[in-house]
């Protein structure tokens, strides 16, 4: 058991059962009164986010969680394939736990794979990550008013919107919070 106020972005702890992430944390104090902590987790097992809110003394069950670095392969019919990086063992998971991590997935791409007593709970992408633009229509003159911006499809089949003056063959960063458009990379 831990307290609440131990809770920190990427701890994982039990909550009736459910396995929950702590995307945000954050400790309100008003007044005379107790504490409050809000954190905002995912829940590992339907992908919901949700807000939780405890007490300042409450405590919490820490759940024991592995981290495997893990290197995605392809994706078939019967879902993701994925090698672990120290075991060289082959394993693949479902659509559903994968889920809206799976557009930004490239092959070869290293990640964190989260698991509980060996069964996968979770992936975890880096927050940005370079990809080749393959296709992408070309600029036109007098079009720089503002923020305009064109589609590009990328290495991996995702689309995203860039600026006009990307062009195809180069690399680019996305944030795979969102599915937008960063930087050029260096």
């Amino acid at each position: 058991m831990i307290n609440a106020t131990e809770l920190r972005a990427g701890i994982v702890f039990i909550d009736q059962g459910q396995y929950l992430l702590v995307l945000t944390y954050e400790h309100i104090k008003m007044g005379r009164g107790s504490g409050t902590i809000k954190v905002k987790v995912k829940n590992l097992v339907t992908g919901a986010n949700v807000e939780k809110s405890f007490i300042t003394g409450a405590r919490v069950q820490e759940a024991s969680l592995e981290r495997n670095k893990v290197q995605f392969l392809y994706k078939d019919a019967s879902g993701y394939h994925f090698m672990d990086t120290v075991s060289y063992e082959q394993f693949d998971l479902p659509d559903r736990l994968v889920g809206y991590s799976g557009q930004f997935l490239k092959e070869g791409l290293e990640i964190q794979l989260f698991a509980v007593d060996g069964k996968p709970m979770y992936i975890d992408l880096p927050k940005i990550l370079d990809y080749k633009v393959t296709q992408t229509g070309g600029a036109s003159r007098g079009n720089s008013v503002g923020a305009t911006q064109k589609e590009a499809v990328l290495e991996n089949g995702l689309k995203v919107k860039v600026p006009l003056f990307i062009n195809n063959g180069e690399v680019i960063r996305i944030d795979t919070r969102d599915a937008s458009y960063v930087e050029r990379a260096k």
